[in-house]
């Protein structure tokens, strides 16, 4: 007599929900955590992206070394070279359960090195160090057909920050709006714009109005990824913080302030910082459990 024992199923990880960027859940971009993703395959990483519908879920796997893990992030349609939002709610997450301290992600862009700090009000903050960053020229022709996929004319621009493709982990396209007016107003060609951002490697486009030499609007559609919006994007925001750099908007030293989700009402505030000693953007926010 032989008894047939089926192996247990794998136990399904623990999935966490941190709005980032912000300090109420009703803020910023929400992210899905996976503080231990071992053993998990690319298709099952991506069903749970799937299932937690955000706009990126970040896949922890711990290394060898205290504090070294290697990341995956997955969007509900597919995965991402790297996703800034995602990567301050994990650091937080994990300063959560370990203290404040340094992290450094292994992802499919580069090393990213993590800091998260405890301010005076007890908020947990985690500054990202981008991979380097690089800025291209980016053809008129195909500057026409985003303008036209958005709903926007030449005219709607501001001459003085003209469009290129910027890339600190992802790439996207930079486009500065003349007005706020203009920025507010986004209804766009949904799957055009996505067929559009496939064809040149886009993760989103980082749309942009300058309020003055150090704050900034941004808004960031991203097609490719299954959403309309992303409420906060941090590696946006590094790849904008090297085009400012690139067109000698700003010199660093320089902190800058983007504001983003207010269109969608839920605000976000993202810093900025650019170093006169490092080619690289350091981006910084807070993050919140949600529920």
């Amino acid at each position: 007599m032989t008894n047939d024992v089926t192996p247990a199923a794998p136990a399904a990880p623990e999935i966490l929900r941190y709005a980032a960027f912000a300090t109420s859940p009703e803020g910023g971009n929400p992210a899905g955590v996976v503080l231990d993703a071992t053993g998990l395959s690319a298709e099952r990483m991506l069903a749970i992206a799937a299932e937690v519908g955000y706009s990126e879920t970040a896949f922890l796997v711990p290394g060898e070394a205290e504090g070294a893990y290697t990341v995956r992030y997955f969007s509900p349609l597919a995965e991402v070279s790297f996703c800034g939002h995602a990567t301050v709610a994990a650091a937080v997450a994990l300063a959560e359960r370990t203290g404040p301290g340094r992290y450094v992600f292994t992802t499919p862009a580069g090393e990213v090195p993590v800091e998260v700090d405890k301010d005076a009000d007890g908020v947990l903050r985690a500054t990202l160090t981008s991979v380097e960053p690089t800025v291209e020229e980016v053809t008129e022709a195909d500057v026409a057909e985003a303008l036209a996929l958005l709903g926007w004319a030449a005219a709607d621009l501001d001459p003085a920050l003209p469009p290129r493709l910027a890339y600190a982990g992802a790439r996207h396209l930079v486009l500065a709006a003349a007005t706020r007016d203009r920025l507010a107003r986004l209804d766009y060609d949904f799957d055009g714009l996505a067929a559009y951002m496939r064809a040149r490697d886009l993760t989103t486009l980082q749309l942009v109005w300058r309020e003055n030499a150090h704050v900034f609007h941004v808004r960031d559609p991203f097609p490719v990824g299954g959403v309309v919006e992303d409420p906060a994007t941090g590696a946006a925001a590094a790849a904008f913080g090297a085009y400012l750099r690139d067109r000698h908007a700003a010199e660093p030293p320089a902190v800058l302030t983007l504001h983003q989700g207010d269109d969608l009402g839920r605000p976000g505030i993202l810093r900025v910082e650019l170093r006169p000693d490092d080619p690289r953007i350091r981006v910084s926010g807070a993050a919140v459990a949600i529920g």
